[in-house]
């Protein structure tokens, strides 16, 4: 299957909310603590974890390769009169053109899930686009929530673990604040609790030697 902008712009258009108005828990636990600067939201659907970022002060570049879905989180965001001039909305393929190098002081990436090549290749990528002293985070499901029997995509590649976006990063120029499967309860279908699995890896570029 390929999940190009055809088959996400259909995505959205046949569901009134394709995800819930509430940013990622991760995304919350892990940037709470950051001071707030420019930021980089890859993949932003509906908008929710860049309206909260805009909310907590930073200036938030939203990058969606749907065009439906980026109409959507705008419209939301419209809804809060102290979010404009916060978050600019970026119809664009990031897999196709890297965002500009040593920009951004966070990089929130939030279950981009692709194939392994093409999504080495975006995460460095990513990665290059951080400013020093800046905050790269990835997060996504991890393999073992296949064999816990949760709903996930079984492409092979599409699921990582931590270590494996860590052993990507050089460690002449990165330190790695978090690396862990985390687990957490979430809601099924039928209104049951269910154990997922995280991969979570949070890390900052160091800032070059006066």
């Amino acid at each position: 299957m390929q999940f190009d902008e055809s088959f996400w712009d259909e995505r959205y258009r046949q569901h009134g909310s394709v995800w819930s108005r509430n940013p990622n828990p991760t995304l919350m636990a892990e940037a709470a603590a950051l001071r707030p600067g420019s930021a980089l939201d890859v993949g932003s659907g509906e908008g929710a974890d860049s309206i909260w970022l805009a909310r907590q002060g930073w200036r938030v570049t939203a990058v969606d390769i749907s065009s439906v879905a980026l109409a959507r989180a705008a419209e939301r965001a419209a809804e809060d009169a102290a979010l404009a001039g916060r978050i600019v909305w970026v119809h664009h393929d990031l897999t196709a053109s890297p965002p500009p190098a040593g920009t951004f002081d966070l990089v929130s990436a939030q279950f981009m899930h692709l194939p392994q090549d093409p999504r080495t290749e975006l995460y460095h990528r990513l990665a290059a686009s951080v400013a020093p002293g800046g905050t790269l985070l990835i997060v996504g499901h991890h393999p073992a929530d296949l064999a816990a029997g949760i709903p996930r995509p079984s492409q092979p590649g599409l699921l990582f673990t931590p270590e494996e976006i860590a052993a990507e990063l050089d460690p002449d120029e990165w330190e790695i604040d978090v690396c862990e499967a985390r687990r957490r309860s979430v809601t099924d279908s039928e209104g049951g609790s269910v154990t997922v699995t995280d991969s979570v890896l949070r890390a900052h570029r160091r800032a070059p030697r006066p």
